[in-house]
């Protein structure tokens, strides 16, 4: 007769083990202990007797028991042996549990390496290790769903960083898609947030670009006390008006200071092709000055902290601070900005020149991206012209 769960609650323990059948194979085994185990018994293909457990009663319900012999008996009907299918589960499971989504995300970071600049991987590494690593880091990532994923992104977008949520998405997406790759997940789950996310608000880095004012803020930058690292990052700034993670991650090895060249490869640049900016002479007699305290390092502006790491991102924007100058009023990336509009709107140079040196796509009269040393020579001239009118900028003599 099958068993129920009256039955089973008022089940007292004996002098030896006993057993209460439930049918197909199942019953429940009563220690003298008090402890009470589902197993069931089956034959394997061979004819040899063989027992599975199912957990202990009470944790186990009876219909949960009965639910597992029930797929115990199915895998019988269809063939195959039902201990053997429990080990690959426990291997199946074991093998989950150490996949988790920090260690795949680490794995994925090490086989594309080549795919990116470091300071780009050190960027993608410290999103996860901040804000998604403390979510789901430690969770199979197979057993990963969207839901918990949007939770780990909330934390950035309830900090304001819009568009940090959307690359930090992107990065965990790839990470995904790379454990789909390798079979350790069916499918990128962030495929399924859609719309979740707060879209990237539409806006400008504040930037000085009246020449007066602009000619006050590099009194202040050659008038600051700091530390000498930033003092040259914030001179040279305004002078080569590139990227402030691009100025923060110069290599000396990028740099010819007797040809006057900083050539940056393609694998650094947002338009992922290779810039040339040619150096005026005012920036020259900066690197080399950094080059005493610096030069047997890989990086030109090094962090405060380590000489192995680039100079961090916040420094130039803190310095900008410290100075007066609010993040309303003017940024590391309104340099810019600030060199894009004197220089067409005060000093009358040539537009797609300006262009060229921002390192924005600029086209040819038959429609094709103009390569890198595309009037170099232009380029040059220009560039000096830039660092000297800065100059008398600062010392007012227009």
């Amino acid at each position: 007769m099958p068993l129920n769960e009256t039955q089973l609650r008022k089940t007292k323990p004996r002098e030896k083990s006993y057993r209460l059948f439930d049918g197909g194979g199942l019953y429940l085994e009563v220690f003298p202990s008090g402890a009470k185990l589902w197993r069931m018994k089956f034959r394997q293909a061979s004819g040899k007797e063989s027992r599975l457990s199912f957990g202990p009663y009470p944790e186990v319900s009876l219909s949960e028991a009965r639910e597992r012999r029930n797929e115990v008996r199915a895998l019988q009907r269809a063939g195959n042996d039902p201990a053997q299918a429990r080990r690959n589960a426990k291997a199946s499971r074991q093998a989950s549990a150490l996949n988790t989504f920090e260690v795949v995300a680490m794995l994925w970071l090490e086989k594309t390496k080549a795919e990116r600049a470091e300071t780009t991987r050190r960027k993608i590494f410290n999103w996860l290790r901040k804000d998604i690593f403390p979510v789901i880091g430690a969770m199979p990532i197979a057993d990963i769903r969207p839901r918990q994923v949007l939770t780990a992104l909330r934390r950035i977008e309830d900090r304001g960083a819009f568009e940090t949520t959307h690359n930090v998405k992107r990065a965990v997406g790839q990470v995904f898609r790379f454990a789909v790759a390798s079979e350790l997940a069916d499918r990128d789950v962030t495929r399924d947030l859609g719309d979740a996310l707060a879209s990237v608000p539409v806006g400008h880095y504040a930037a000085i670009t009246d020449p007066e004012k602009a000619g006050a803020l590099l009194r202040a930058i050659y008038g600051y006390e700091g530390h000498p690292y930033t003092i040259a990052a914030l001179k040279i700034s305004p002078m080569l008006f590139q990227r402030p993670g691009m100025i923060r991650a110069m290599e000396w090895s990028e740099l010819d200071l007797d040809k006057g060249e900083w050539r940056v490869p393609g694998t650094k640049m947002k338009m992922e092709n290779d810039h040339i900016v040619p150096l005026p002479t005012q920036a020259i007699e900066i690197l080399r000055a950094m080059q005493r305290l610096t030069g047997r390092g890989a990086y030109v502006f090094v962090g405060m902290r380590s000489h192995d790491r680039c100079m961090s991102e916040n420094t130039i924007n803190a310095a900008l601070r410290s100075m007066g100058y609010s993040k309303e009023v003017m940024t590391g990336h309104g340099f810019r900005a600030m060199a894009r509009t004197i220089m067409d709107e005060v000093l009358g140079e040539r537009v797609d020149l300006i262009e060229h040196q921002l390192a924005h796509r600029v086209k040819d009269p038959n429609g094709r991206a103009y390569n890198r040393t595309a009037h170099l020579p232009a380029r040059r001239e220009m560039m000096q012209r830039w660092a000297n009118y800065l100059d008398r900028l600062r010392l007012q003599t227009l």
